[in-house]
C-alpha cells in the first residue's frame, strides 16, 4: 500500500469528490476521470501529486476493509447504531456466497477464454449480468481477490488469475451451482450437437438447466430423472439415448 503523501492525512473522499457513502461504481467513474486528468504523461493538465493522490485514494477506497478502517479513522468519535446479527438469513446466505463466487470465477474465466485480448470485464457489466447486489458482489470480489483467484487491471476491470483458473478447473462447479447466480439475458444460447448433449444431460455433475432450450419435452423428462452412477447404466440412460436418436432432427433445427 502507498505512503500517504508527504505524511499528511488525506480525506479520500474528497480527492475523488465524492461522497463518503459512495458505491464501488462511482468511486470506479470518478478514479477513470481523475487518473486520466492528472496522468503524468497527459500535457495539459498533468500532475504527478495529484496522480498520486487519486491513485492512493482509489487503493484505499476500493478494498472493502481498507475503507472500513478509513471510514473509522475519519468518523472516529460518530455514533453509530448497535450492530445486529443477520440471524438465520446468515447460515442460509452461507451457501449462496459460494456459489457467487464460483459463478464469478467462471464469468472471469469464460471471459478471458473468449476475448484474450481484452479479458477484463468491469463492475457495472458484471452488476448486468449476475443475480445479486452490488454489496453481494463486492463481498464476492474481495474473497477472490484476497485468495489471489481474481485481480483488477490498470483500468479497474475485473479479470481471473492463473490461480483462479486452477482452482476453477480442479473444483469444477456444476451448472445447478452457477447458473441461478445469473442473470437469463446474460446467458448465450447453446449450440451443441446431439452427441455433446447426450454428454451433457447424462453427466453425473451435468444439469438439465444447461441445455433446455434444446432438448425435446420428452427428453428434458427423462433428463430430469434420478442419475445413475457410471458404472450402473439405468433404463431412463438408455431410453434418453434412443429417444436423442431419434429427435436428432429437431434438435438440429433450433
Amino acid at each position: 500500500m502507498s505512503a500517504p503523501l508527504a505524511g499528511k492525512f488525506q480525506d479520500h473522499y474528497e480527492v475523488l469528490g465524492i461522497e463518503p457513502k459512495a458505491d464501488i461504481e462511482t468511486i470506479q467513474s470518478a478514479y477513470g476521470a481523475l487518473s486520466e486528468k492528472y496522468h503524468p504523461s497527459n500535457p495539459a493538465t498533468g500532475d504527478q501529486e495529484a496522480f498520486d493522490a487519486v491513485n492512493l485514494a482509489y487503493e484505499i477506497l476500493s478494498d472493502p476493509s481498507l475503507r472500513k478502517e478509513f471510514d473509522k479513522l475519519k468518523g472516529a468519535g460518530t455514533e453509530e447504531a448497535l450492530p445486529q446479527f443477520a440471524g438465520l438469513d446468515f447460515f442460509v446466505s452461507l451457501g449462496r456466497e459460494t456459489s457467487l463466487r464460483m459463478a464469478l470465477l467462471c464469468i472471469l474465466y469464460d471471459r478471458r477464454r473468449a476475448n484474450p485480448l481484452r479479458p477484463g470485464l468491469s463492475m457495472r457489466h458484471l452488476e448486468m449480468m449476475m443475480a445479486a447486489t452490488s454489496d453481494e458482489l463486492v463481498f464476492a470480489l474481495w474473497y477472490l481477490k484476497q485468495r489471489r483467484f481474481a485481480m483488477s487491471d490498470d483500468k479497474s476491470s475485473l479479470q481471473i488469475t492463473v490461480d483462479g483458473m486452477d482452482f476453477l478447473e480442479t473444483s469444477r462447479p456444476s451448472p445447478e451451482v452457477v447458473m441461478p447466480m445469473l442473470k437469463p439475458a446474460s446467458i448465450a444460447s447453446s449450440k451443441l450437437s446431439p452427441h455433446a448433449i447426450l454428454h451433457v444431460a447424462s453427466s453425473p455433475v451435468a444439469a438439465p438447466a444447461a441445455v433446455p432450450e434444446l432438448l425435446p419435452a420428452e427428453i428434458l423428462r427423462l433428463v430430469q430423472q434420478e442419475r445413475p452412477a457410471p458404472s450402473e447404466p439405468s433404463s431412463a440412460l438408455k431410453a434418453l439415448r434412443e429417444a436423442l436418436a431419434g429427435a436428432a432432427g429437431r434438435i438440429g433445427s433450433h
